[in-house]
């Protein structure tokens, strides 16, 4: 150490060159840092998605699902399998260990993909999804004004927005929701088809084979080469409705002879509706797992400014949802907060060292440190975010902390008349500098060493807090090199020799002081008991505080969500949606823009039923709020909900959703999975803990699916029946679905635009029954002589994990902690609901995680301690002095425990870390005053004097560490943007835990040294 701190003084000149380069580098890796509200915190996870248009999810369940999840059990790394199968869909989810390379994972699940695909039913479509992230919805935009249909806007997005916004770095696709996807449709009339004789499969037929282009071959013309080409491929309704599907009599009978050919629209599962205005058409931007967030929404931005001056006149294009608001103001919040507690340690610096040269001489660490913190985040693939700045926030106060002790030093020496005469002026700052390197480096190292079990932390919270714990130790490792060369050579360059009046805080602060330590010498069985009662009472009050997960983070914006009756129909579905919306319009001024999104999306990301509905509910500025609070203005919607009947709802924000999707498979603080085999059990004993859950106080939006009452028109073919018709199972199944979902039969090229073709019938249940189906002789029969029709109920959808299914009801908690919470449920379902054999209950959602966090930490915050008094061992070499600095542990949890029950705050992931962190502050201090009282003690001074002396010249720099840590983090107290409520919990734990630590340092530790510093013979 001593040859690097020489080595700095000597070079000073290459020391200012190394400054320089490092703000530069520092600067660069800054500009070129992907910006980002959150850590990404998905873990490695590739989704499948298979469409199978008609099929009930049974069906999907057993012929699609189950197969597939077959042929992907025992991928190596796979740590969970979940599905979803619903009426033509099912979503499969598969998740990998953490560290998984993505591209091998999705290379793995294509493998066996292609193996499964030849084991489904023809007409399946789809495949692995785009390798986006749960978290990947970064921007969301309607297509709103000018004359156009829904149609003709859908078509817009589909074919020049959506192609265009692809084309743009970062974005992995562009979903596509609500509107009218355009098609060729042939509409055949059974009437006109039975007095002609044409069968079904004879139109089916007909299509597919009079719609292509092909090439024959080359042919030679002299010395020229001619290329034959036969061009047959439908361009227009014309061609279609020209094509011959029959002959009677020498006659042909032509498609619009027996059909109606028209541009219509194909079967809906889904519609987007907005502000209570009606259908709306809108584009949800998906981007690249990795992706710079902040860059790809300034990218599509910047192309959708390029579009707009070629969309239709009228037409525009208005942005709902932008991630890059959201990333403004995590940055901006986090961004105040570091510069507000620059202000604070910069202030405070003038006051306890009462020199503007000195102050200014420490001050440079916080840049330096924080531009080597850009630097180590580029190294490792950081991203900047709330998470990461805010490590660089906590840890402003304590960047200062080794410049403080080797500025102060220094102007000891440089005030220490003759002596410092005598010596060259590089060398008393040599000799000040290498005289606290020890403790300096002992001190850093073990707040270095608290931080880094951090990164042992599993899953959501250590993928929040990982960062924090990087950069704080990447600044204070930069800080404590800085501390130890660049700084000593600043020192030279600006500070002056000579005396130096204490400044006045510091002489107040010691009136103040020396009196108290007197009377607690004198009366230390009082300072005792009285340390004794705190630590009691400190146990009592900690008892107290309710445990949680996370406190959860205001996105700005809210999300509504809605379920209705399983058997309703898109249309009314749509209907309810926008009087929801005329009604929150109407009655809560605060809310500025609604946007529903009912059913599935295009590429089937989030597969949702007819019957649910997400909400978006943009709000207006704060300000202009009626109510103080968010949680105020829910109260007020729920008020308003309340007047319509038949709706269930729950809420929720953007982010806060997809995560709890993406980590239990449904949403909400507490999600209950009930596994077992019979749905309709499953469904009841849902239904039963769903009561239960509503009768806990604390619960708010029980919630859980209505997974039965879906109306299915059954069909029970007769075998017999059809078999002495000439017919099969498979023909009267194609005949069906032409005439409810349609048969696509390839597409109609219109330019770049690929139209789908699709033959589809028009029936209604009334009628149903008495629809013709040809026989192979050329009659027709009419359905029911060949099936039993009957309405029934059944299944909305079919969930499975790890190839088991399950029912969930989920549950969101207000005004009491998580964890008291769900004990209480879990003893009240273990009473009121009886299970069968095999049947099985687990408790996931945001308490999952709590439990497997406080699971982590009883691992972690054991490994620090044990640590710290390694180091404490190393720095004293006697396990007597390391037992001394290690009792301010307690005393400084006795602050931080009063300053949580106060604040009403929650024992959470943020608060353990703070206790953490907390552990690492308080500890330097005792370090600081200890090796003083060392260093006197082998001058030969009286054990008595000692602890007088040392701690009336180690008062200031102790004060002035603990300070500047605990307003360091002051403006996060009082910070209120995005991500606030996450770092305040650590920020009240750190500051509490400081005013006890240091005031009982101060106290306590000098009266224990005297009695147990030294063994009895030492003292002697």
């Amino acid at each position: 150490m001593a040859a690097l701190i020489r080595f700095a003084l000597t070079q000073r000149l290459l020391m200012m060159l190394v400054t320089l380069l490092l703000m530069g580098g520092g600067y660069s890796a800054f500009k070129q840092m992907p910006i980002d509200a959150f850590p990404d915190v998905s873990p490695t996870q590739v989704k499948i998605i298979v469409k199978m248009a008609g099929m009930p999810p049974e069906e999907v369940e057993a012929r699609i699902t189950a197969p597939i999840e077959v042929e992907l059990l025992g991928i190596p790394h796979q740590t969970m399998l979940r599905s979803i199968a619903k009426y033509s869909l099912t979503d499969i989810t598969i998740d990998f260990e953490e560290g998984t390379d993505i591209y091998w994972a999705r290379q793995q699940i294509a493998e066996r993909l292609s193996t499964a695909w030849a084991n489904l039913p023809a007409g399946a479509e789809g495949g692995i999804a785009p390798m986006t992230t749960p978290l990947g919805e970064m921007f969301m935009f309607t297509i709103e004004g000018g004359d156009l249909s829904l149609m003709e806007r859908r078509d817009l997005l589909d074919w020049v927005i959506r192609p265009a916004l692809r084309t743009v770095s970062g974005v992995a696709d562009v979903n596509a929701l609500g509107g009218l996807a355009r098609s060729f449709a042939v509409v055949p009339d059974n009437a006109l088809m039975s007095a002609r004789n044409v069968s079904t499969e004879q139109l089916v037929n007909a299509l597919l084979r009079n719609n292509r282009n092909d090439g024959a071959g080359r042919l030679n013309e002299g010395e020229e080469a001619l290329l034959v080409r036969a061009e047959g491929r439908i361009k227009t309704l014309a061609d279609v409705a020209s094509i011959v599907v029959g002959n009677n009599n020498g006659v042909p009978i032509l498609i619009s002879d027996v059909a109606r050919v028209e541009i219509a629209a194909l079967t809906r599962y889904g519609a987007v509706s907005r502000n209570g205005a009606g259908e709306v058409v809108e584009g949800l931007v998906l981007s690249l797992r990795g992706a710079n967030a902040g860059q790809t929404v300034t990218n599509v931005q910047t192309k959708l400014e390029e579009l707009s001056a070629g969309l239709p006149a009228g037409v525009r294009l208005e942005v709902f949802y932008d991630r890059g608001r959201l990333v403004n103001a995590a940055l901006s919040s986090v961004n105040q907060a570091l510069l507000e507690a620059i202000a604070f340690v910069v202030v405070l610096l003038v006051l306890f060292l009462g020199n503007l040269r000195a102050s200014l001489v420490v001050a440079l660490i916080l840049p330096l440190a924080a531009l080597f913190t850009f630097i180590m985040m580029r190294v490792t693939g950081m991203s900047a975010n709330l998470m990461s700045l805010g490590g660089l926030t906590i840890a402003i106060g304590m960047l200062v902390d080794a410049a403080v002790v080797v500025v102060e030093n220094v102007l000891t020496q440089f005030s220490q008349g003759q002596k410092s005469q005598r010596l060259p002026r590089l060398h008393i700052i040599y000799r000040a500098t290498r005289e606290v390197a020890a403790p300096v480096v002992s001190g850093t190292l073990i707040i270095i060493i608290v931080f880094l079990p951090l990164l042992a932390l599993q899953g959501l919270e250590g993928k929040l807090f990982a960062p924090v714990a990087l950069t704080i130790v990447f600044a204070l490792a930069g800080a404590l090199i800085l501390s130890l060369t660049v700084i000593p050579v600043f020192a030279s360059y600006l500070l002056k020799m000579g005396a130096i009046e204490e400044p006045w805080l510091a002489r107040k602060m010691h009136h103040l002081y020396m009196p108290t330590l007197h009377w607690s010498i004198a009366n230390r069985k009082k300072v005792f008991i009285g340390a004794a009662v705190m630590l009691i009472v400190t146990v009592g009050v900690f008892m107290q505080i309710g445990s949680t997960f996370m406190p959860t983070m205001d996105e700005g914006d809210i999300v509504l969500q809605l379920e209705k009756l399983p058997s309703i129909t898109l249309e009314d579905s749509v209907a309810l949606d926008i009087q929801v919306q005329k009604n929150i319009m109407k009655n809560v001024p605060e809310v500025k823009n609604i946007i529903s999104r009912v059913g599935s999306d295009e590429i089937g990301l989030d597969p949702m039923g007819l019957n649910e509905t997400d909400t978006f509910l943009e709000l207006q500025p704060k300000e202009t709020w009626r109510m103080q609070t968010k949680e105020a203005l829910i109260e007020e919607i729920r008020k308003v909900m309340a007047g319509t009947p038949g709706v269930a709802y729950g809420f929720t924000q953007p982010i806060e959703m997809r995560v709890s999707e993406m980590l239990t498979g449904s949403r909400g603080d507490v999600a209950v999975k009930l596994f077992g085999t019979d749905l309709d059990l499953l469904n009841h004993k849902a239904e039963e803990i769903a009561a239960v859950l509503k009768s806990i106080q604390g619960s708010v939006d029980v919630f859980t699916s209505q997974n039965e009452g879906m109306q299915y028109l059954q069909l029970s073919i007769n075998r017999l029946a059809a078999g002495r018709l000439g017919l099969d199972v498979e023909q009267i199944e194609q005949v069906l679905r032409a005439q409810v979902e349609g048969l696509r039969l390839g597409i109609v090229q219109e330019g770049v635009r690929r139209t789908p073709l699709i033959l589809r019938g028009e029936s209604y249940s009334a009628n149903f029954e008495s629809l013709l189906i040809a026989l192979p002789n050329g009659r027709q029969v009419p359905l029911s002589s060949v099936a039993k029709l009957e309405k029934v109920d059944g299944m909305v959808s079919i969930k499975r994990e790890q190839s088991q299914r399950f029912v969930v009801v989920r549950s969101n908690v207000e005004g009491r902690d998580l964890v008291g919470f769900v004990d209480e449920a879990k003893q009240a379902v273990q009473t009121k609901v009886e299970l069968p054999t095999g049947y099985l209950v687990q408790w996931g959602g945001q308490f999952e995680n709590q439990q497997r966090a406080a699971a982590r930490l009883a691992i972690v915050v054991p490994v620090s301690l044990l640590l710290i008094f390694l180091l404490l061992f190393t720095t004293f070499g006697s396990v007597r002095q390391a037992t001394l600095v290690f009792s301010n542990i307690p005393l400084a949890m006795i602050g931080g425990v009063f300053a949580l029950w106060i604040s009403g705050e929650y024992m959470s992931v943020p608060a353990s870390i703070g206790f953490i962190a907390l552990l690492g502050i308080a500890v330097p201090n005792s370090v600081v005053l200890l090796s003083y009282f060392n260093q006197l003690r082998a001058t030969g001074m009286a054990l008595s004097e000692v602890i007088v002396v040392g701690s009336a010249r180690r008062l200031r720099p102790v004060l002035m560490t603990a300070s500047l840590t605990a307003f360091g983090l002051i403006p996060m107290l009082f910070a209120t943007g995005p991500g606030s409520e996450i770092q305040r919990p650590l920020a009240i734990v750190v500051i509490g835990g400081l005013v006890s630590s240091t005031f009982l340092t101060l106290i306590l530790l000098p009266i224990l040294y005297e009695m147990f510093g030294e063994a009895k013979q030492e003292q002697v």
